[in-house]
């Protein structure tokens, strides 16, 4: 119990964190999410929103819903898939592109601030052993 209340009251830390992060670059923690997953689809910076929902673990109508918000604030366009004609395609836009670049960077700035008490090692020791933790939850959740 000790452990894992730690892991929940970290959490909420982290979250809290990460909204400041965000909010400094004027979004919200679920906008990060959507444009974070575009922008590591590498150029052009752009994927099916099927491709989003396992990126980001929504449901279909949430993300219909969160990607017309987004086109709405100048951040992502959607194309025409040329590989389907009934398809489309969201692509980050630059103006997008440089918000979720500057969130990022200032929330690594933070977690490096969060993790500076520890070593290097200790660092790596911690990530081996919240990866093995995570990985149990992960795996369940491929097999829903």
């Amino acid at each position: 119990m000790q452990v894992l209340s730690r892991v929940t009251r970290l959490a909420r830390h982290l979250d809290l964190a990460r909204r400041q992060a965000f909010m400094a670059h004027r979004l919200e923690t679920w906008e990060f999410d959507v444009l974070s997953a575009l922008r590591r689809a590498g150029p052009p910076y752009e994927l099916s929103p099927g491709r989003l929902l396992r990126e980001t673990m929504v449901t279909s109508g949430t993300m219909t819903n969160r990607v017309d918000r987004l086109v709405t604030k100048g951040l992502v366009e959607r194309l025409p898939d040329p590989g389907d004609r009934r398809g489309v395609l969201v692509r980050l836009t630059d103006v997008g592109r440089q918000r979720v670049d500057a969130a990022l960077d200032g929330l690594l700035e933070h977690e490096r601030l969060l993790l500076a008490d520890l070593s290097g090692t200790e660092r790596r020791q911690l990530a081996d052993l919240l990866r093995t933790i995570v990985a149990r939850f992960d795996s369940a959740a491929s097999v829903r």
